[in-house]
């Protein structure tokens, strides 16, 4: 980790294929096995998947990353596609469950020049201290992981005062519509398929009632050439901490 970044004390995540003190687990090694291959697909189609939509957003994107520069935090970043848009950072740090992302990232890092460490670390635990950036990102990251309450918790946790928390998801249709019936009823197996992906999250009330003392996003939908229709709702938006709460 480089200088400048303090880390928190560190805390050492579960890994599969053990239980909490180290002694092997009947069948879950099988599980792990599968899940390797899972997300080891997932990033291996996750660029020609993604597209679509990478283009259709990249407007959203550069109005909601400009400006963003110092030490930067960029949860779930995939194959570093936001790097695109973040030439005036000092450092940025990703924040990347799916190893097999990793190299991607660090090519991206490479072929931008930009500073940057890639971490394969849970985003409910952030492993640094408080108000350690300047900006922290997210881009179809929320519904995926496990508590998205927490990861916006701690997203600001170690967002300095003032700093900006910029992000873009899909989210939940409005309730009684007949697409939120659909994504109800397609939930457990998109979430089978997509590493953990939620088509129904209410990530605007999450949102809403985090600690943040300031939002601002509008609502869109994803064009049905970019994403399947059960995933069509969007929000792009900022969230602030006024520095005189802290």
């Amino acid at each position: 980790m480089p200088s400048g970044l303090p880390l928190a004390s560190p805390l050492v995540p579960g890994r599969c294929g053990a239980s909490a003190r180290g002694v092997p687990v009947r069948g879950v090694g099988r599980v792990s096995l599968l899940s390797n291959l899972r997300r080891r697909a997932i990033a291996a189609i996750y660029r020609p998947l993604i597209a679509r939509h990478e283009r259709f957003v990249a407007s959203y994107k550069r109005d909601l990353f400009r400006g963003i520069s110092g030490r930067v935090l960029e949860i779930g970043p995939g194959p570093g596609s936001n790097l695109a848009y973040l030439s005036d950072v000092d450092h940025w740090v990703g924040v990347e469950p799916n190893r097999f992302m990793h190299p991607m990232i660090r090519a991206e890092l490479a072929r931008r020049s930009i500073d940057g460490t890639v971490l394969e670390e849970s985003a409910e635990s952030l492993p640094f201290e408080d108000e350690t950036f300047d900006a922290v990102i997210g881009t179809l990251v929320l519904c995926s992981v496990r508590d998205p309450r927490r990861v916006v918790a701690e997203s600001a946790r170690v967002l300095r005062p003032g700093g900006t928390y910029a992000f873009i998801e899909h989210v939940a249709a409005p309730r009684g519509t007949r697409l939120r019936r659909t994504q109800e009823w397609v939930r457990p197996i998109w979430r089978c398929c997509g590493d953990g992906c939620c088509p129904d999250r209410e990530t605007q009330e999450t949102l809403r009632q985090s600690r943040f003392d300031r939002l601002e996003f509008e609502e869109f939908r994803a064009p049905p050439w970019t994403l399947p229709a059960v995933v069509s709702p969007h929000i792009a938006g900022r969230a602030w901490i006024d520095g005189a709460k802290r």
